[in-house]
């Protein structure tokens, strides 16, 4: 069960309902689904998941020449994620490695056996990684010897096996290069055999352009041209046209669009809208689906075979619900533990389903999707004026809500400690956002390298700009990152004091919600609570409390463990004389109605202990002394 009171900002509701949790567990448990092993070992309770993106983890290059080359900014290697980096990864409390960007995307980068692309269909001279070429291959730039980059790739997945890691990829569905053509196993390539007379054929691979269609006609005219000083027309397609990745159906896709790419059909014409019921079952025979479906069985099962043990799983609201039903059982068959994230976004009205996207993806058999919503609640109270109040109303309070992937950075988010974002605050917003974001649910958890140091990414880095992101379109390096790298001893010997002190915090919280009271936990808000509480952090002028502090409780009932959660997201202000009210429904949700007495002992942020009675508690609340900017006080209940 899972306990929150809905309310405003004003915070003027003391409404509180209860729900239940249901579906998908992290073992990959599925209702209606017979999961039958087909590999040994046990999946973590809770996915604790480090990204990194390997053309930047080990890249040493500080040359950083805006758009530059690979000889000129180089690229971090599979041999550069070495014993010492996962060691020190694993120390942190890391289950999982996300290890992005390594299926062979399009490149301005030639060699011997796989010649540049031109420069019309890449955003970047490295390549969208998200604009795959080939998704039975991996990128040559990550490899010593390039004809051997498959086996330089296998021995990185053993290595991080050998760590106890869990290894997971990219799996993007949606969409493939514009020049997409698999040499590992060219009858598997995408578009061989396609109707191209027809905009869509069940069977078709891509959704293909007519005279109809916006751009007045042949040839394809992509907006690249127009940056790069091409001619702005792709020679393979000239005589043809195809739907871009983002599904704009146009002979002129503009700068905006995702024009590097096209879109894959999955058996349903996306302009008809986004019922998909018509689709085959979860228990289709391979002969009964259409062609994608049976080619990304191919390519998941390839992949599983190399040890890959999960898939990030892009844009996954943009793929019929029916498919993945289906994917996801195959792909457990081969292996029951196998990791399904989804990056979807309910918002988008290119999904396909009028239901909650996310709550249909996990129902699916996804493990969890992205916990978007609360991550912007988060984001907006430095960028936006939100309240820490309004995160309650953000919460699905559904089977998702401990089911999902909490993240405060990925690739495609901007970095906290960038100047330009987060209100400029600085990294420090990181830790209270974190101590809520992370510890408020059982959910999966994601860092994304260069977070846990406070990496900025500042300065402008090719196609990107310089917009708050650490590029993935070019050659380029982190900059604060390289500092615990350190020469390849990842000791972090290069960093400013506050760097290591943050790398160390965020150890310290993954250390501590690996505690049954949040691994296997229910949750209880308390900020309705306190909203008419001038002593839980309420400033001059504020007519309600709930601004800057969010406080909750976790409690596992088997072990009867209860932690007591708060967060300052204030940057600069102390809360002196804080009081937390714990009302008389938490106690009996904690079950300690009859208790009398009661010690708060500091485990996160402090180690004070409080004692109180319960006329004391009842009375102010649990008094915190101090809570300083950014701080994040965890305290066990006894």
């Amino acid at each position: 069960m899972i306990q929150l009171p809905f309310f405003g900002k004003s915070g003027t509701s003391d409404d509180r309902v209860r729900y239940d949790s249901v579906g998908i567990d992290w073992q990959g448990n599925c209702k209606g689904v017979n999961i039958r092993p087909m590999t040994s070992g046990k999946i973590e309770t809770r996915p604790v998941i480090y990204q990194l993106l390997v053309r930047t983890f080990g890249n040493l290059n500080e040359t950083r020449k805006p758009g530059g080359t690979l000889a000129e900014n180089g690229s971090g290697k599979f041999r550069d994620i070495d014993a010492a980096a996962l060691e020190s990864i694993s120390e942190m409390g890391f289950t999982h490695i996300w290890l992005t960007g390594v299926i062979e995307q399009a490149s301005a980068t030639d060699y011997p056996d796989r010649p540049a692309d031109v420069p019309e269909i890449l955003k970047g001279k490295a390549g969208s990684p998200y604009a795959i070429k080939d998704y039975f291959d991996v990128c040559s730039d990550y490899a010593e010897d390039p004809s051997r980059r498959i086996e330089e790739f296998r021995e990185l997945v053993d290595r991080c096996h050998a760590q106890g890691f869990k290894v997971i990829i990219d799996f993007v569905p949606n969409h493939v290069a514009r020049s997409y053509q698999s040499d590992v196993h060219p009858e598997l390539s995408f578009g061989e055999g396609d109707k191209t007379g027809v905009f869509f054929d069940r069977d078709n691979h891509f959704y293909y352009l007519n005279e109809t269609h916006p751009g007045g006609g042949p040839p394809l005219r992509l907006p690249s041209g127009d940056t790069l000083g091409g001619a702005g027309v792709f020679e393979l397609e000239k005589s043809f046209g195809r739907v871009t990745g983002n599904n704009s159906a146009t002979w002129t896709p503009s700068i905006h669009d995702w024009y590097e790419t096209v879109k894959l059909n999955y058996g349903h014409d996306f302009t008809k809208g986004g019922i998909t019921d018509h689709l085959p079952g979860v228990d289709a025979a391979v002969e009964e689906v259409p062609r994608t479906w049976r080619m990304m069985d191919e390519i998941l099962a390839y992949w599983q075979e190399m040890g890959v043990d999960g898939f990030r799983v892009d844009m996954a609201h943009m793929i019929p619900i029916e498919f993945w039903r289906w994917l996801v059982r195959r792909a457990r068959l081969r292996d029951r533990g196998v990791f399904f994230g989804a990056e979807a976004y309910d918002s988008d009205p290119a999904k396909l389903t009028k239901e909650d996207v996310l709550e249909e993806l996990r129902k699916a058999g996804f493990n969890g999707a992205y916990e978007h919503p609360t991550y912007k609640i988060l984001q907006g109270i430095y960028e936006e004026g939100k309240w820490a109040n309004d995160i309650d109303n953000e919460i699905f309070m559904g089977g998702r809500f401990h089911n999902c992937i909490r993240y405060l950075e990925n690739h495609d988010e901007v970095r906290i400690a960038h100047p330009q974002h987060w209100g400029g605050v600085g990294m420090g917003a990181g830790r209270p956002a974190a101590g809520v974001m992370f510890g408020m649910s059982r959910a999966a958890i994601m860092l994304y390298s260069g977070q846990e140091i406070g990496e900025s990414a500042i300065g402008e880095e090719g196609f990107s700009g310089d917009d708050g992101r650490s590029s993935i379109f070019d050659y380029t390096s982190l900059l604060e990152f390289q500092k615990w790298v350190n020469g390849g001893k990842y000791d972090g010997g290069k960093l400013f004091p506050e760097q290591n002190a943050l790398r160390k915090w965020y150890g310290e919280l993954i250390s501590i919600l690996k505690e049954p009271a949040f691994t296997n936990g229910e949750f209880y808000g308390l900020n309705h609570a306190n909203k008419g509480h001038e002593s839980f952090g309420r400033l001059p002028g504020e007519i309600a409390s709930g601004h800057w502090l969010y406080a909750f409780l976790r409690f596992d009932e088997p072990s009867g463990q209860t932690f007591l959660c708060i967060a300052n997201f204030h940057a600069t202000h102390t809360f002196q004389d804080v009081g937390v009210s714990i009302p008389e429904h938490a106690l009996g949700f904690l079950r300690k109605k009859a208790a009398k007495k009661f010690s708060f002992s500091g485990k996160l942020g402090t180690t004070n202990t409080i004692f109180l009675t319960r006329n004391e508690l009842t009375a102010k609340g649990v008094p915190i002394a101090e809570l300083p900017p950014f701080g994040v006080h965890y305290y066990e209940l006894k």
